[in-house]
């Protein structure tokens, strides 16, 4: 039987129109970053939304990362209708270059003091739900956009076989009630292990000898030293990958489908994110239109709304295997959401890293890659300038080109500026 579907793309370029549809009912505000564990936090999770950020103190996500550069990669493409929370605005010339380049206002920004942000949004009856990238310990239940519970259980590691897709095999064990030990882990390398709720790819470990095994005992051992991890997955490892996708979409309140865009992942060796590619006009998500359809039917029954993006490997068969389910906006949402304002002006390609660096200050930068943001051939998302004896900045950008070959030799160009990935 031929099964029809009728998926359209989003038509829009930012948050505030991808939601507009569903935050009519109540003031809706999107916080643009993620809780963490680090002791610098003035609002830890660590007593029921466990999230693994790091097994140690030094290792944690850091405070620029998590509530500057990740935090405004989202915010430059929030559009003008709803609210931005953030505890540390962008510099003006950011904000500059956002206004030119996008053509949002910005007026929307509320900045609050880390130190008391989530207390003050409990309290501050303007602000009814919050769009969450993951639920807070801090916030009030009925804050959440999405039941936290909900949320929560929907990031899960663990709930990938019950999505109704095809996955890697695996098995998931409680921590507090079996010894890891004792779990009777597969007999051949290589296979993976991964805590339930790793950030950023934090807590997944490709285990192809014993010596990786043992260090991901030690940083197991740390997590539940720290009383911040319950479940942990063992599962099968897929073999003879061809390629990595992340598939994107919408889901509404209503169940209704909306697609984003899919990009083909960029990953190290050892399984960590370091952008993505995406071609605007040949990409082809139909093949995952079933994968689309049962995620989305899972997500809208269990009372989710909202960006949802999956990760699929596909291997040399042609077989594909999702491996991973983030009900919430994607790192790689903002470089999908550039589709109709670069097939306008011509640029079907489009690159994004988030590990671009190039020495000197924001001004510099800008005055540097002046011609590549004016020609859009280079987009900035976010920009971190760094104080360390030298100055440098850190970017998470996009490079757009009407082909591959186009955005090599832009990035050749580039990297003669000065632009490298670190």
């Amino acid at each position: 039987m031929n099964v029809q579907y009728n998926f359209d793309y989003f038509q829009g370029n930012s948050f505030s129109e991808l939601y507009a549809q569903d935050t009519k009912d109540a003031s809706y505000a999107f916080i643009l970053n993620y809780p963490t564990t680090a002791g610098w936090a003035a609002y830890p999770n660590k007593s029921k939304y466990l999230i693994q950020d790091g097994s140690d103190e030094y290792n944690k996500i850091s405070y620029d990362k998590l509530f500057q550069k990740e935090a405004w990669k989202n915010l430059a493409v929030l559009g003008d209708t709803i609210l931005g929370i953030t505890v540390s605005p962008p510099p003006n010339l950011l904000f500059d270059y956002w206004r030119q380049h996008f053509g949002y206002s910005y007026n929307n920004i509320h900045v609050i003091p880390q130190s008391v942000y989530l207390d003050y949004l409990n309290q501050n009856a303007r602000f009814d739900k919050f769009i969450t990238l993951f639920p807070f310990d801090a916030l009030q239940t009925e804050k959440h956009a999405v039941a936290p519970d909900v949320h929560y259980n929907l990031l899960s590691k663990a709930t990938l076989s019950s999505l109704g897709v095809q996955c890697p095999q695996y098995a998931s064990y409680n921590l507090n009630e079996v010894n890891i030990e004792d779990i009777n882990l597969p007999r051949k390398y290589p296979y993976l292990i991964k805590v339930s709720h790793g950030l950023s790819g934090e807590g997944t470990y490709i285990i192809k000898t014993e010596s990786d095994l043992n260090y991901c005992h030690s940083e197991l051992k740390k997590y539940l030293a720290s009383k911040s991890v319950s479940t942990i997955v063992v599962s099968e490892f897929v073999n003879n990958v061809i390629q990595n996708y992340c598939v994107q979409f919408y889901i509404s309140k209503t169940g209704s489908i909306t697609l984003i865009g899919t990009t083909s992942q960029l990953v190290t060796d050892e399984g960590n994110y370091l952008g993505g590619i995406i071609n605007y006009r040949q990409t082809d998500m139909s093949k995952f239109f079933s994968m689309i359809t049962a995620i989305g039917e899972y997500a809208h029954n269990k009372g989710y709304f909202g960006a949802i993006g999956f990760d699929v490997l596909e291997d040399r068969d042609g077989e594909l295997f999702v491996i991973d389910a983030n009900f919430r906006v994607n790192g790689s949402t903002p470089l999908c959401l550039q589709r109709h304002n670069l097939l306008k002006l011509g640029k079907g390609v489009a690159k994004y890293s988030s590990d671009y660096r190039i020495a000197g200050t924001l001004e510099s930068t800008f005055k540097t890659l002046q011609p590549e943001l004016e020609n859009s051939d280079f987009i900035i998302l976010s920009a971190q300038e760094i104080n360390k004896g030298s100055d440098y900045t850190d970017i998470y950008g996009i490079i757009a080109a009407n082909t591959i070959h186009e955005i090599k030799s832009i990035e050749q160009k580039l990297q003669q500026k000065g632009l490298l990935i670190v």
